[in-house]
């Protein structure tokens, strides 16, 4: 049994995922991936893209590929990068505020009201674009994504930067992620993590909830 340690909501960081956490964009990349496997004469699954959740841009492609057995040179590999995130840029430029996911922005007000550090970490290149456009921008202390890291999840990189940025202790951080890849990151970098979405697939995270509207902050202080 873990002995309970009380700690302070200022020494606390909460770090968030973007997609499927705070939005849903995770349909974006679906079709914007799929438009690009179907132009190489290739397609994949729903169950497939479960794997492209909360892995880079580049490592998406890689698995793309490798499912339809499709092999490009660097210069081709480059261009069809470009080309799909252009596809998916469109898409995001739809957004609007009601596009964030149920309790996600009254949860990060009540824990800015609480005096706790606030940070996305995500592997998204398109972070700041998407949280602009939801207007909820203001209310993170610090972004780490894509562009700030070399190694994706599982890799705890993204977070350990995150909690840096913050100024906070990795112990005393609280990931919330709707990927197996982001639990088992937050596990690697020595801290907590809510679940969103169902225990099937998250069980391994000390907490699941189907959506942050589910969760209050005294709930996520309590599992540190």
């Amino acid at each position: 049994m873990r002995a309970e340690v009380h700690i302070n909501p200022d020494q606390v960081g909460f770090l968030f995922d973007l997609d499927g956490v705070l939005v849903d964009t995770a349909r974006f990349h679906f079709q914007a991936w799929r438009q690009l496997a179907q132009e190489l004469g290739s397609d994949f699954t729903e169950a497939q893209n479960e794997q492209l959740k909360g892995v880079s841009r580049k490592e998406s492609l890689e698995k793309i590929l490798n499912w339809g057995g499709i092999r490009l040179n660097k210069q081709d590999f480059e261009h069809y990068m470009a080309l799909k995130n252009e596809w998916y840029l469109e898409l995001v430029r739809t957004l609007t505020p009601s596009d964030i996911l149920p309790g996600a922005e009254a949860f990060l007000i009540e824990a800015r009201n609480q005096g706790i550090g606030i940070a996305l970490g995500s592997a998204s290149k398109n972070a700041v674009l998407i949280l602009e456009q939801l207007k909820i921008d203001h209310l993170l202390d610090a972004v780490i994504d894509g562009t700030q890291v070399e190694r994706s999840k599982p890799h705890p990189e993204v977070f350990l930067k995150g909690a840096r940025a913050l100024g906070k202790e990795p112990a005393h951080c609280v990931v919330f992620e709707d990927a197996v890849a982001g639990i088992e990151a937050a596990k690697a970098g020595g801290m907590r993590s809510i679940g969103i979405g169902t225990d099937d697939n998250l069980g391994e995270a000390d907490l699941v909830r189907a959506s942050l509207a589910e969760v209050n902050v005294e709930e996520a202080l309590n599992i540190l």
